[in-house]
């Protein structure tokens, strides 16, 4: 009887979920954005590759201001940007009308489109190692995206928990910045990843902050102060973006940022934002659970993911439809 009464009450708390009209429109527009994002991943992967050839520079230690004017002559990775602003403004929209423990977990799905670009441009085809891994990555972000869906609330953001979040961005950056000092030299994708992640997730709680603000009218400092905080996260992040791209494939570029990002925006949102104060007990352990499967699976692509071992082994296989650029030129054999 207690089981079925359970069922019950799980039933009706789906069904009054799924009847809000915002969550309706919310979950298109991030799927939208992901779509773009993959694209914009990418293209942008293409842009970077090709200045380090032109240049004969790597940028696997941070891209210097020679890699960044380059890039802005790339017309794929001009293409790219495009792409990335076009997903920006779908997630923009989707985080005006949903909860972000909601929508953010959705850009996972840019993994499995980001993969299925990749395996055909790069002409590394997905192994079972990295398949296992994908399945892991994304499984565990949408167990979290149905348990969300139960229990996430929109909540007024108040002025102590703007304060918060911006307290732990500054801290964050300092924090990255020496990592960065200190281990730049050792040219690790898996450290430009999980800043940029991290980063990116400040940056979806921030938006979210600075979108509530403007809907109930508090247009102050200290929604000012919000966004600054907010455009000076984007460029940090786009940089470490740009530098995980001179280090590692596309796809597992996109792992890190569709699986950390909406880990970070989630533990924001349930511990500063509450925007799941009546979630019970078994939810938050659900939360738990789907984030380590979602993490596993991100560890797991970096450690099996095709390109990177045949890049590794140096192994003779050809790129695919990457073999020439953009502008019609042959790559050189890799």
């Amino acid at each position: 009887m207690f089981f079925l009464m359970s069922a019950a009450s799980v039933t009706d708390q789906f069904t009054d979920a799924f009847r809000d009209p915002a969550i309706l429109t919310g979950i298109p527009m991030a799927v939208l954005g992901a779509i773009f994002m993959s694209l914009g991943a990418q293209y942008q992967h293409r842009g970077v590759q090709k200045v380090e050839r032109v240049t004969g520079r790597s940028g696997g230690t941070g891209l210097d201001l020679h890699h960044l004017l380059n890039l802005l002559k790339r017309p794929s990775w001009l293409s790219g940007t495009l792409m990335l602003a076009l997903a920006i403004v779908c997630q923009l929209a989707a985080l005006s009308v949903a909860p972000l423990i909601l929508v953010q977990p959705l850009g996972a799905i840019s993994l499995v489109i980001t993969t299925l670009l990749n395996a055909r441009v790069s002409g590394h085809a997905p192994t079972r190692q990295s398949i296992r891994a994908i399945v892991a990555a994304v499984g565990g972000i949408f167990i979290f995206v149905t348990i969300a869906a139960f229990f996430a609330t929109e909540r007024p953001v108040t002025q102590t928990q703007i304060i918060i979040i911006l307290g732990l961005l500054g801290v964050t950056i300092v924090a990255f910045a020496v990592l960065w000092v200190l281990l730049r030299s050792r040219s690790m994708a898996l450290l430009y990843i999980v800043a940029s992640g991290v980063l990116y997730g400040f940056v979806a709680t921030l938006a979210k902050v600075v979108l509530s603000r403007i809907r109930d009218n508090n247009f102050d400092w200290l929604t000012l102060l919000s966004m600054a905080a907010l455009i000076a996260a984007v460029l940090v992040g786009a940089y470490f973006v740009q530098t995980a791209y001179s280090l590692g494939p596309p796809d597992l570029v996109i792992a890190g940022l569709t699986v950390i990002d909406p880990i970070i925006a989630v533990v924001i949102g349930l511990t500063v934002l509450q925007e799941a104060e009546k979630a019970p007990f078994w939810a938050f352990i659900g939360f738990a659970a789907a984030g380590a499967l979602a993490v596993y699976g991100v560890i797991s692509l970096a450690r099996n993911h095709p390109q990177i071992i045949s890049d590794s082994q140096e192994l003779p296989i050809v790129r695919g439809s990457d073999a020439e650029d953009e502008d019609g030129e042959e790559k050189p054999s890799q």
